[in-house]
């Protein structure tokens, strides 16, 4: 990895410590391509841990414990992320909605309609997806994402606008937060802000508290600028709340704050 990368890796964990204060490691994720090696200290759960993981559970272990993954078509037993990545090819029986009706939507048209707007690659364009901390990461990501609860992804949001203004747009399906993480980030090149699904929640533990922010990596110069700016601006985490102000204290309180005054008056007066 170049050093110019390792550089900004490092500046990038640092400013979100410093100014989003999130409670798992922010993380850089990168799609490799059939042919392009495991990049250096990741672990493959098939073959380092004789086990099969799924991508939001990788992404959990990742953030959780700091540890760096990486899980292809060997590892990955969830059919609509091995999917999605584009590690298997889907099937009829999957564009007919066979995993969602009866569970995600009442029927087969509308499961249909559904799989049809869940984020994909081609198949075969990619053979493993890379995830590890920001602080650790062994290689160039394509995607940075950072879970972290409303206000914190509030205070990204402001950073990631500081320069162009405008709006996030992102789009969910309410499951499947993987490819919306890594998938919708890469292929519209933009920003997102993300509900963790319900897959996410059972095996990568995202709580009920956290959303996640994502953007591509070209866009972290702008992130880090924005941080900065809006840091100096007075947008900051934990945010300032009001409390300055004479407060009302209740009608006890404030006779005895009377009883005690006039008592040390009487005292100066002796």
């Amino acid at each position: 990895m170049e050093s110019g990368v390792a550089q900004k890796l490092k500046a990038l964990d640092e400013a979100i410590a410093r100014h989003v204060r999130p409670d798992t490691f922010p993380l850089g994720i990168r799609m490799l391509k059939p042919g392009e090696l495991i990049p250096e200290g990741l672990k493959i759960p098939s073959q380092n841990m004789g086990e099969h993981w799924i991508v939001c559970q990788s992404i959990g272990v990742a953030r959780r414990y700091g540890w760096g993954i990486a899980v292809g078509k060997e590892d990955v037993i969830c059919p609509l992320s091995a999917i999605a990545f584009g590690f298997r090819a889907p099937n009829d029986e999957y564009f007919r909605g066979y995993a969602s009706t009866g569970m995600y939507c009442e029927n087969e048209q509308a499961a249909s309609r559904l799989e049809a707007g869940t984020w994909r690659f081609e198949p075969g364009t990619y053979s493993h997806v890379c995830v590890a901390p920001l602080s650790r990461a062994s290689f160039e990501p394509h995607v940075v994402a950072v879970y972290a609860n409303s206000a914190q992804v509030m205070r990204l949001v402001n950073a990631a606008l500081y320069t162009r203004g405008g709006r996030i747009e992102s789009t969910t399906g309410g499951r499947l937060d993987c490819a919306e993480i890594v998938i919708q980030t890469m292929k519209t090149s933009a920003p997102k802000v993300i509900i963790p699904c319900n897959g996410d929640r059972v095996f990568g533990m995202a709580q009920d508290t956290e959303m996640v922010f994502a953007c591509p990596w070209e866009f972290v110069d702008e992130l880090l600028r924005g941080m900065e700016g809006t840091h100096k601006g007075g947008v900051r985490y934990p945010i300032p709340v009001a409390m300055r102000g004479t407060v009302t204290m209740p009608k006890h309180y404030q006779e005895l704050l009377k009883m005690l005054e006039s008592a040390e008056k009487g005292a100066k007066g002796q």
